[in-house]
């Protein structure tokens, strides 16, 4: 496949990213953006973003599609649904970012559509579960402080609280799922949290070999530096595989664009200077490693855990320019 086609298809895959904020990206736009990386390596890494992109970019169809399949799933709602959701009350937690309102939006009118009546009528009088809903969980760290805070000021004695996201990054589930049981205790609270998701996304350290997220294999030259100022050793992918999701095409096409969007990463930090320390060349994280490594993006916006060369502005041009909090 030419580097012009692969161009095309990429665009075909992000073509509601951010629909009326910005200008609809086409060809010319991805075309822009791989300008930037080496011209033996364009290509190629184009042609493993329509792979990796096809499987880890939500559309609006799709992030409707999962909202509507939530209000009559029966593993969840039981089996009368309206029942269940009017016992729930939904959360309304986040500080920064839209995420969740939109959510909230989307899932209000499902629920009328299917069932009669929004969330607004739902949960009003002693509530069995409280619903904390949002389109992904990354770091873990927004559900964490979002439910650690209603847990200490506002939750009752004792409450179910489903957790419900397209998106799960395992380590982030960990990470929130134990400072939440541990404030609850805090709180003399007992705070009983479910997670649903319609994709589980593996980055735990222990399974770093079958990881679904960017764990390069080795530090190229030129990074060698930046990895160097991180203080600890790396752990590496040792092994060739795809992942257990099978975002990427092969073991050869992971590692490509591991170690090119590594490099370019490292290029980013040293052109956009301000970009705080936490702003790792494979995404934003709090651990001394080259990156979260997120491949998920969805059509409201692109998560700083995702790569840099994915979101970085100006001078770099981003292939899915971010909205920040």
């Amino acid at each position: 496949m030419t580097k012009e086609k692969s161009a095309a298809q990429v665009a075909g895959l992000i073509a509601d990213y951010r629909k009326g904020e910005i200008a609809a990206p086409d060809a010319a736009h991805v075309l822009r953006w791989i300008g930037q990386f080496p011209a033996n390596v364009r290509e190629p890494v184009l042609a493993e973003m329509a792979h990796v992109l096809a499987r880890t970019y939500a559309r609006r169809t799709a992030v409707e599609g999962f909202i509507e399949a939530l209000v009559m799933n029966e593993r969840i709602a039981g089996a009368d649904p309206a029942a269940f959701w009017k016992g729930v009350r939904f959360l309304r937690l986040q500080q920064a970012g839209f995420s969740q309102r939109d959510m909230l939006v989307l899932f209000d009118a499902a629920l009328r559509g299917k069932l009669g009546f929004g969330i607004d009528d739902c949960g009003k009088v002693a509530p069995h579960t409280y619903v904390y809903l949002d389109d992904a969980v990354f770091s873990g760290g927004r559900v964490k402080s979002d439910l650690i805070r209603w847990t200490q000021q506002e939750a009752p004695k004792s409450a179910k609280v489903a957790v419900i996201v397209m998106a799960l990054h395992a380590l982030g589930e960990w990470f929130a799922k134990t400072d939440i049981k541990k404030a609850a205790a805090a709180a003399g609270k007992t705070i009983d949290v479910t997670w649903w998701r319609a994709m589980m996304i593996e980055d735990r350290k222990a399974y770093t070999n079958n990881s679904d997220v960017l764990r390069p294999t080795m530090v190229p030259a030129e990074a060698a530096a930046y990895a160097a100022t991180l203080g600890q050793a790396l752990v590496l992918r040792g092994a060739d595989a795809v992942g257990s999701r099978g975002f990427f095409s092969s073991g050869a096409g992971r590692a490509l664009i591991e170690q090119e969007f590594l490099k370019a990463g490292v290029r980013v930090k040293q052109l956009c200077p301000l970009l705080p320390d936490q702003m790792r060349p494979l995404g934003c994280t709090t651990m001394r490693t080259l990156g979260f490594g997120s491949m998920f993006v969805t059509y409201r916006n692109c998560a700083n855990n995702t790569p840099l060369v994915l979101w970085a502005g100006n001078p770099w041009y981003p292939l899915l320019p971010r909205k920040t909090n």
